[in-house]
């Protein structure tokens, strides 16, 4: 047997320079960025288990309900189902996010009485002095804190039901909205009527 040559490893191939990898960059792709925080403050209005019958038997599911404010009197609600808790929240704040309708203040409070329906909730919603704080319980309490309301006081009047009173609370402030917009457009057209008659 010929006796094997063993190279020296100057003598042998030149060594390729050994150069660090850079891990989680594709080529070829824009890295992804970190999702930037939004600010939001997020609270669960109610979580429940529900269950649908099918063929074959039940199938088990999550229903999260989440309200979301800015802290700077934005507030919106969102209700979702999921396979497990997190992605039920997940959704729900999703849908809440796309929902967020500003509080009306005045004075570090509620410009005036406001009195939202919605099936069976009733709640009354009052203007309070400055120092009074919130005066509210349950889900009302919940969505004023989220607004940042300095002073109000609120009486729910109907059910109990958290979803139910939840958008009661939100169809009232549209409703709001919804007010004070026709009346912007009514001045505005009344002024421009006046307008054109002294010309």
């Amino acid at each position: 047997m010929a006796e094997e040559k063993k190279q020296s490893p100057e003598q042998g191939s030149p060594k390729r320079e050994h150069r660090p990898e850079k891990r989680g960059i594709r080529r070829g792709r824009n890295p992804r960025k970190p999702r930037e925080d939004d600010g939001l403050e997020q609270k669960i209005v109610d979580l429940a288990r529900v269950t649908r019958v099918m063929q074959g038997g039940k199938r088990m599911r999550f229903r999260a309900c989440v309200a979301v404010g800015d802290g700077k009197g934005k507030i919106g609600i969102g209700m979702a189902k999921g396979a497990d808790i997190t992605l039920a929240i997940q959704k729900a704040v999703t849908k809440a996010k796309k929902t967020m309708v500003r509080i009306p203040l005045k004075n570090e409070t509620l410009p005036h009485v406001l009195e939202a329906r919605f099936k069976a909730a009733h709640i009354l919603l009052k203007p309070a002095p400055k120092g009074t704080g919130v005066k509210a319980g349950g889900v009302v309490r919940i969505l004023l804190e989220l607004g940042h309301v300095p002073n109000a006081s609120a009486k729910i009047l109907g059910t109990s039901n958290k979803v139910t009173n939840a958008r009661a609370f939100m169809n009232s402030l549209d409703q709001f909205m919804r007010g004070s917009r026709g009346e912007k457009t009514a001045s505005t057209a009344k002024k421009t009527g006046t307008a054109a008659s002294t010309a």
